[in-house]
């Protein structure tokens, strides 16, 4: 059934005006206005409500899916259509009144989709359904798409009693309001400081590639000089090369203390009380639904069965890291020593470790960046894929974008489109740090019959290419790139038609890491450090000694970085699983560094402040996801070690078992489907340099 909704003589005016209220392929970025936002919602969700109305009426007391789940699916694409660049645009090119206009339609979001999970006509509906005789002649999609809504209904709250319905209403529209107000106030401190530097000397030991940079960002400001920003590609360049200590010191003393009480701008964009209140209404909404804690009410979407095996797997391998991580830092110190550094202090180590680097392996992630331009890499990524899943990628000029470093690429497969993704990949202004993957727009089949392709959004904040050169990536950089890019084919490549489950919609939340960190694997393997390398001025291969040493040095100070990501993790876990026993964030986040850290930040370290992922993203008591993912993608890759990197049958065999199959069935099927049997934990140690036989 198609429900086609028209439009009242009322708001005629509105739709004929509002871009977000028109029907398009990709999103019109460049019409799109701060003032277009909560007309569009409004209207969107007004429209909603009374459609939801019809359909029920319509179904009676024997639904179907198409009356039912389809319907519904129609109303979700038509509100994604119109949300979605909205929230795309608020993190790639934020501003006041675009910042105003999203923050006026969280709650009324929150409140709508409160709504939907409580409503008592809907859930008899999908109930009916899931116990009809046609149910079970369902494809296996649809039997998971049921299962998971039914589950969902009761985490909204369908079970409670009316007052506590609203109480859960209100948690959720307050939190949603607080993780958007956490990010504003990250990304306002991260943009409040600056540090302009007239004497380049001051900058001795930066590669010319960030002098550049640093050169720009003044030039922008109409300032000369060089300016230095906390924007990761400017804070890096610092930390990793900056022969300077105090100015070492000034920047990490600015970027660590970022949205808090302390450091340079000191309470000016405090996230601290937003982080106390965040908690303790995910404490009360996990009771409501009646779990000890908010970790909990994590794990009930998760593969993961209970806190004891989350945090039971993150302390077993931080036993295991924690030799390997002393080893490193043993010999850090003994190296900085050696430089006249006898004390070694947190703005030391990234700056000592590049030093080390390069004394031991004679290799730099500057050096390596010239082997990098981002055409090459990109060029050889798209290889990569092509040849293991059977895709074509091509790019697409004509487009409307959000900012002109912004590219179009498409995928096809027998001429015919799979999906299309959008690289906005280098830092600036406005834009949001780190790196993400958003589906844009989920695949799906329309009551038409019409097969819907998927769009995804791909963002980084990599440097920005240089006057005369390319854009040249380090190392991380690419690792960066692929990672996301995974996130993007698990989203592009499932062959699931209803969005319930296509693409990463219904996957597991600590198995949605996995295509993403199984791609990272082939920036180290030599055939295909082949096809993304080529030297930027003369495409010169990467030399063999250069690979050598890469691959040498692939391993350095692995159980320093293992334990950093352990810390998070247990901090992440253990905050959301004891929250109110009075040790509050900070003494949290003390008693994890006091068991799992080899060396303390200072005191006035306020990490938590700038924590997104937990704070304003989707991994509150979910950061464990990542080692998680990590023993699933790195056992998944051993198949490929075993058959040949680039072996298109196993290739295929992960495209079908994995992306393919979306999140259309238990997380551990698909693993074992692939692998034929369940993941072992001996290839992550094997890959991480923290195997026995490496000790």
């Amino acid at each position: 059934m198609s429900l086609v909704i028209p439009p009242t003589a009322r708001s005629n005016a509105v739709t004929a005006h509002n871009p977000l209220l028109q029907a398009f392929d990709l999103p019109p970025y460049s019409a799109i206005r701060p003032e277009h936002v909560e007309p569009a919602v409004d209207r969107i969700l007004e429209d909603n409500r009374a459609a939801i109305a019809e359909i029920l009426a319509a179904q009676g007391e024997t639904p179907d899916w198409n009356g039912l789940v389809l319907a519904l699916d129609a109303l979700n694409a038509r509100l994604g259509q119109a949300w979605s660049p909205v929230s795309h645009l608020n993190a790639v090119c934020n501003s006041a009144e675009l910042r105003a206009a999203y923050e006026a339609c969280l709650p009324k979001l929150s409140a709508y989709y409160t709504e939907l999970g409580q409503h008592r006509g809907l859930y008899q509906a999908y109930k009916a359904l899931a116990e009809s005789p046609a149910a079970a002649g369902f494809a296996v999609a649809q039997k998971t798409i049921l299962e998971h809504t039914l589950r969902d209904f009761h985490l909204s709250g369908i079970d409670l009693p009316a007052e506590q319905q609203q109480r859960y209403g209100t948690i959720q529209m307050r939190l949603s309001e607080l993780s958007s107000r956490f990010s504003n106030q990250l990304l306002d401190a991260t943009q409040a400081w600056t540090k302009l530097l007239a004497d380049e000397a001051q900058l001795a030991g930066l590669p010319e590639s960030a002098r550049a940079q640093m050169r720009q960002a003044a030039e922008a400001k109409g300032l000369d000089g060089w300016l230095v920003t906390l924007e990761f590609p400017s804070y890096y360049a610092v930390m990793t090369y900056a022969d300077d200590r105090a100015l070492r010191e000034e920047v990490y003393t600015a970027y660590a203390t970022r949205a808090s009480e302390q450091g340079p701008n000191a309470g000016q964009f405090d996230n601290g009380p937003l982080m106390a209140e965040i908690l303790d209404l995910r404490q009360e909404l996990a009771r409501l639904l009646g779990f000890a804690h908010y970790g909990e009410l994590s794990l009930a979407t998760k593969m993961a069965e209970s806190t004891e095996q989350v945090l039971g797997f993150l302390r077993d391998l931080a036993v295991r890291g924690k030799p390997f991580a002393q080893k490193d830092l043993a010999e850090l110190r003994a190296f900085a020593a050696a430089q006249g550094v006898a004390e070694l202090h947190s703005w030391d180590v990234g700056y000592f470790s590049e030093k080390l680097r390069q004394s031991r392996y004679a290799l730099s992630q500057e050096q390596v960046r010239a082997w990098f331009p981002i055409d090459k890499v990109l060029s050889g990524l798209f290889a990569i894929v092509e040849r293991l899943y059977g895709i074509q990628i091509a790019e697409l000029k004509e487009f409307d974008s959000w900012h002109p470093d912004v590219r179009l690429f498409e995928i096809s497969e027998h001429d015919q489109r799979v999906g299309r993704f959008f690289f906005d990949l280098y830092a600036r202004a406005n834009k949001r740090g780190g790196a993400w993957m958003d589906g844009a727009r989920d695949c799906w089949r329309n009551a038409a019959g019409e097969r819907i392709s998927p769009v995804a959004n791909l963002v980084c904040n990599f440097t920005p290419a240089a006057p005369g050169k390319p854009a040249l990536l380090t190392h991380d950089e690419v690792t960066t790139l692929f990672h996301e890019f995974g996130h993007g084919l698990h989203h592009l490549l499932t062959r699931v038609e209803y969005p319930g489950a296509s693409g990463i919609n219904g996957v597991a939340w600590d198995a949605v890491e996995l295509p993403s960190q199984f791609m990272e694997n082939w920036c180290w393997e030599p055939e295909g450090l082949a096809l993304i390398s080529g030297h930027y001025e003369t495409g010169e291969p990467l030399p063999r000694e250069l690979l050598d040493k890469m691959l040498a040095a692939k391993n350095f100070q692995s159980g320093l970085m293992l334990l950093r990501q352990l810390e998070f993790s247990l901090f992440d876990f253990e905050l959301h699983a004891t929250h109110g026993d009075g040790r509050g964030v900070q003494g949290v986040l003390q008693e994890i560094r006091d068991q799992v850290s080899v060396m303390q930040p200072p005191a006035w370290n306020r990490f938590a402040n700038s924590f997104a992922h937990i704070f304003a993203g989707g991994y509150a008591a979910g950061y464990y996801s990542y080692k998680w993912a990590e023993v699933l993608s790195a056992d998944a890759f051993a198949r490929f070690e075993e058959e040949g990197v680039l072996n298109p049958e196993t290739g295929r065999a992960f495209r079908e078992a994995i992306l393919a199959r979306g999140g259309s069935e238990d997380a551990m099927q698909l693993f074992v489907d692939f692998r034929g049997r369940e993941p072992s934990i001996d290839a992550l140690l094997r890959h991480s340099g923290l195997s026995e036989e490496a000790a």
